[in-house]
């Protein structure tokens, strides 16, 4: 059992998804988002006093693409192996992503073989709240026919709604050579835009990620597209380089800690192995507090306002992690030199963390 999933059963009021499942015969006119209001402390998309519903992030691609594999490992937690007994989805799967989580959205799992421009589809009214659009291209597999279906699903999502992210994940590279993941995306890269070119549609900007559920690819991928959701991005982000730069840090992250989705960092440049290092400290936290942190009468979060760790890595470098808010983990990297300045980073970190409320 991985830790995120300790960390859900073990904060019971706080369940982070909700399934809603809708038949091909469905109409879309009928859905409700129901209450997009925002815990105190939980940085929401939009006004928690407002009406407006949560950005939504519509998941597509053609049947076998891994669409549900994705969904499943970033946000169930389920070990990529196990994806590997997933049915192919055969309904449209809606699920809300909140409460539990410092972000906040609904995504939206569309069936490979479901045509949603059909006119018995309200695709306007699909389209027309969607924050972010992903579709997912199987690398291993001909990609023409996905090529097609992206550009008929590009094009109509943008006469609809001109704002919204077009995401583009070049999925399923784990089998391929390094040569060959770039090649792939080259190649898919410009035939997409050829494509949109060809169409008078240049203004159309798609974004491409080489993705694996196998390794922390998908889980940094999916943390680039939640950013551009985030409102507060920019500020967050200068509260960051203002701390590092007062304080000795040379990285800092802020990261949810259920998803392990970062929701922001410094403008420095974002390594993998930084990142796979973060999200396995995550996991150092959430599973020591679960085994020790607990008594057994004792009901809560193992995460909560005394969460912190402090790892020494062997090249001098030393991992820092202290809570922030009950959802949110404030990771950074430092040198021993650095840290011996503890008192230094103490109060920056203070200073941030006020920052921080205040920017919210």
């Amino acid at each position: 059992m991985t830790s995120e999933r300790k960390y859900n059963e073990a904060d019971g009021e706080n369940e982070a998804l909700s399934f809603d499942y809708y038949d091909d015969d469905d109409v879309f006119d009928t859905f409700t988002d129901g209450d997009c209001g925002c815990d105190e402390g939980v940085l929401g998309f939009s006004d928690p006093f407002s009406s407006e519903v949560k950005p939504r992030i519509l998941l597509m691609g053609l049947r076998r693409s891994g669409k549900s594999s994705i969904q499943k490992v970033v946000f169930h937690k389920m070990s990529p192996n196990e994806t590997l007994f997933l049915e192919s989805t055969n309904k449209i799967c809606r699920e809300d992503v909140s409460n539990s989580s410092f972000v906040s959205f609904q995504i939206w799992d569309f069936p490979g073989q479901i045509d949603f421009f059909d006119p018995t589809f309200d695709y306007e009214m699909i389209f027309r709240g969607t924050g972010a659009l992903i579709f997912v291209i199987d690398s291993q597999d001909d990609y023409v026919e996905a090529l097609s279906r992206l550009h008929l699903t590009v094009t109509r999502a943008y006469k609809v709604n001109p704002d919204i992210n077009f995401e583009v994940f070049i999925h399923k590279v784990d089998g391929l050579s390094d040569d060959h993941k770039i090649e792939k995306q080259r190649d898919i890269h410009k035939r997409a835009n050829d494509d949109l070119a060809d169409a008078g549609l240049e203004r159309i900007h798609l974004s491409f990620y080489l993705t694996s559920i196998y390794d922390h690819s998908i889980f940094e991928a999916f943390s680039k597209v939640v950013q551009k959701l985030i409102p507060q991005l920019p500020t967050l982000e200068n509260l960051l380089n203002i701390f590092i730069s007062n304080s000795g840090i040379e990285k800092a992250f802020l990261f949810d800690v259920v998803s392990k989705i970062y929701i922001a960092t410094d403008s420095s440049p974002v390594d993998m192995q930084t990142y796979e290092l973060c999200c396995d400290m995550i996991d150092v936290v959430i599973d020591i507090s679960c085994i020790y942190g607990l008594t057994g009468d004792e009901a809560g979060t193992p995460y909560d306002k005394e969460s912190m760790a402090i790892i020494h890595l062997n090249n001098t470098t030393v991992m820092y992690l202290k809570e922030v808010t009950k959802f949110l983990a404030l990771v950074c990297f430092l040198r021993e030199e650095s840290f011996e300045r503890k008192g230094l980073v103490v109060t920056c970190r203070c200073i941030f963390s006020l920052g921080y409320r205040v920017s919210v």
